[in-house]
């Protein structure tokens, strides 16, 4: 009998999960597998473009998230470690959106105690695609984490590398857009 119990309760699990609306990342800049436009394209590096963050939105978190980060990887930089073009942490749990160009250093459209990392091109705040000259189009994973925890212990000079580590040990869950860049 306790073997039907265990297969009644992994059964009723896997229908509650099923109807449970996902966590998901949008954007009326960006859309899933296609190119980057000019204006999220980084200003230097031999690149020519706005360097302007895009606008995101975000819903169906999980129970139990208490703040929010974005952060802006690009696993195809010839580094063995990626690039990372921008990481915001400690945005409030009511947060459900990011205006286009949150991401300028310094500020004002990010909430209250959010902190901007140091991004691969040296300063915190956002830094747009730049991949090499010839290189095919690179991946630009742009992820919203849930998280458990209300605030993370980081601050404008923690590393992509860091921030990365907390948010792994603090996410409850996490959606992402992939973009793609060339020139």
């Amino acid at each position: 009998m306790r073997s039907r119990t265990i297969i009644s309760t992994l059964f009723l699990g896997v229908a509650l999960n099923a109807n449970a609306a996902e966590f998901s990342l949008s954007s009326q800049d960006i859309r899933d597998g296609q190119a980057l436009s000019s204006r999220e394209v980084f200003q230097g590096f031999g690149c020519t473009g706005g360097n302007t963050s895009p606008q995101l939105s975000w819903k169906n978190a999980p129970a139990g998230t208490q703040s929010y980060a974005i952060t802006v990887y690009d696993p195809d930089a010839p580094t063995g470690s990626g690039w990372w073009h921008w990481t915001v942490v400690n945005l409030p749990a009511s947060t459900q959106a990011l205006p286009r160009g949150a991401g300028s250093n310094p500020s004002s459209a990010l909430p209250a105690g959010s902190v901007q990392g140091r991004t691969d091109f040296g300063p915190s705040g956002y830094g747009g695609a730049c991949p090499p000259q010839g290189d095919q189009p690179h991946r630009y994973q742009f992820t919203v984490w849930a998280l458990k925890v209300e605030h993370l212990p980081l601050g404008e000079q923690d590393s992509g590398a860091m921030v990365g580590y907390m948010l792994n040990a603090n996410a409850l869950a996490k959606a992402s857009l992939t973009a793609t860049y060339g020139r």
